[in-house]
Parts: structure tokens; sequence; C-alpha cells
């Protein structure tokens, strides 16, 4: 079924690959920060590319979209590739900042699509979204021993909260599909991009 939705529905197989490549850049980028081999690089973006989708298809009993492809393992692969030839070392944190918040944006919305399509409820819709478009991110800081989004103050988790929320209520209310992908996009993309264009955080405990 996910297969024939994701088939007839080009934003959606656009945005799956979008989401895939973009953060496996990122994983990749973390890598060339920590002036890490080739082979790093490669698992760094796999790892992130395909983690939050991974641990959604999981969740929601079906079967992981990358095992029984090769496409999605081969687009972080190229990514990998494209970073390390692109002496992405030069460049600034800032880059893999803002090509995180296209990633989440994309996959915050592709997260809550593939559920919707395996009979999730709304609310939990919702949450494959941001797990969808966070997971992968966490790995990733993990990985290379920084300091996990989840324990800075940013407008991370919210920013996909937002953007799969607004793709599940569009839809909810009738909205053609990609009309409503394309405002969780927009929704979610531009709550991050604001966080990071005005330094926008979170309020602490009792702050």
């Amino acid at each position: 079924m996910v297969a024939g939705l994701i088939a007839t529905a080009p934003v959606l197989a656009g945005l799956d690959y979008a989401g895939v490549a973009v953060f496996a850049a990122t994983g990749a980028l973390a890598a060339a920060r920590a002036k890490r081999t080739i082979v790093t690089f490669v698992f760094f973006a796999c790892v992130t590319g395909v983690g939050g989708g991974t641990l959604r298809d999981l969740l929601i009993g079906a079967p992981v979209f990358w095992v029984h492809r090769g496409d999605y393992l081969g687009i972080c692969i190229c990514a990998a590739a494209l970073v390390w030839l692109l002496e992405a070392d030069r460049w600034r944190l800032r880059t893999l900042l803002w090509l995180d918040a296209v990633g989440l944006a994309a996959y915050a919305v592709m997260g809550a699509a593939k559920a919707a399509a395996y009979g999730v409820p709304a609310v939990a819709q919702v949450a494959m979204g941001v797990l969808t478009a966070s997971f992968g991110g966490i790995v990733r800081d993990l990985l290379a021993d920084e300091p996990s989004i989840l324990l800075r103050r940013e407008i991370y988790v919210s920013a996909a909260a937002l953007g799969a929320g607004v793709y599940v209520i569009a839809m909810g209310l009738g909205a053609a599909l990609p009309v409503a992908a394309g405002a969780g996009v927009i929704a979610g993309f531009g709550l991050r991009a604001a966080a990071l264009g005005f330094d926008l955080v979170l309020p602490g405990y009792r702050e």
C-alpha cells in the first residue's frame, strides 16, 4: 500500500530521497569536521541518512524501507563521496545546521505520511514524523562525540513536530497531498530557519 502511495505521489518520493540525501550529507560533514577516514564518512552518512526512517518502520510494523532496495544506501554513499571530494572540513558548522534543517522538514512530513498509510492514529503520525526527522541526527551527534540536539535548547524537535502536525491537520481537512506536504515542509523549515536566523531557543526549566 505504501509503495503504491509513494509511486503515485511524486512529492512524497521526492521528500523521501531529499531527506535521505541531506541527512546523509550532514553525517558525512560531521565526519569531515572530525577528520575521519572515508570509511567513517560512509558509515556516518548511512546511519544518519536512514536512521530515522529505520526506527519509524520498526515501530509501525513496516518493512524497513532500505533493506530490499539499493538506491537509498547508494544515495548515502554518493553523499559521503561528494562531501569528501568537496573538502567539507573547511565548511562552517552553519552549513551543517542549514542542511539539517532541510532534511528535518522533508523527513518530518514523509514520516507522518508513511505512518498514516499504515493506519497509525493522527497523534502517532506526528510522533513518527518527529522520530523520522530527528533520530538520525541524534545518532550522528553521538557517533561524532558532539552534544546531542536533545541536550540543547535549540528549536529542533519542535520544528519537526510543527511540520508533521501541519501536514496531518491539512490532510485531515481534505487538502490535496501536494498542498499538505508543501505546507508541512514550509512550516517545519520556516520554524527551524527562524530559530537559526534569530538565535531562538526554548526556555529552560524555571527560567
